[in-house]
């Protein structure tokens, strides 16, 4: 694991226990996903290294103007650790924990062509089955793969797609 992902994980915990104990999941993670994308601008991140920027005014160039003000005081305590950098970290490990809470799994489903509403329907309901848990898809389209689709959720991939019966055929001829 890499030293971001363990520094980051202590502060996603706190953000998401803070986040459970408001009962405010959703504008958290509004928040954290606006403060990462800034704080990942290669503009900013120069910025946020400079020790001689002030602590509020990392928190007011982070900060969303509709945040709660535990979330202006998550920034400062990231700001006086010198740990704002690890945002992007922190705000990806709070969707996986928000997720896990709310029983939710996350799906992207990659495709050759853009799938209909009917086809989307039928692999979410597949995988509500497959997982006995509510599921949040995305979808993205690589004409690459040819035809088919490749399921990504988490820990398990299916690769449903021409590309990759093509690759596990050629692999199967070679042997």
């Amino acid at each position: 694991m890499s030293q971001a992902l363990t520094l980051a994980r202590p502060y996603a915990r706190a953000a998401f226990a803070t986040a459970r104990d408001e009962g405010t999941f959703a504008p958290w993670s509004d928040a954290l996903a606006f403060s990462a994308h800034v704080a990942a601008d290669p503009r900013v991140a120069a910025l946020l290294s400079n020790p001689e920027l002030d602590r509020g005014d990392a928190v007011a160039l982070l900060a969303p103007e509709s945040s709660s003000e535990s979330f202006g005081r998550f920034l400062a305590i990231l700001a006086e650790a010198h740990r704002l950098p690890l945002l992007p970290e922190i705000a990806g490990m709070y969707t996986q924990l928000r997720a896990e809470a709310e029983h939710v799994v996350k799906a992207t489903v990659t495709s050759a062509t853009d799938l209909s509403a009917a086809e989307l329907d039928a692999i979410k309901a597949a995988l509500r089955k497959r997982f006995g848990r509510e599921v949040d898809v995305t979808t993205a389209v690589d004409a690459s793969l040819i035809g088919g689709a490749v399921i990504d959720a988490g820990d398990v991939v299916i690769d449903g797609s021409l590309k990759g019966k093509l690759s596990r055929l050629q692999t199967a001829l070679a042997n």
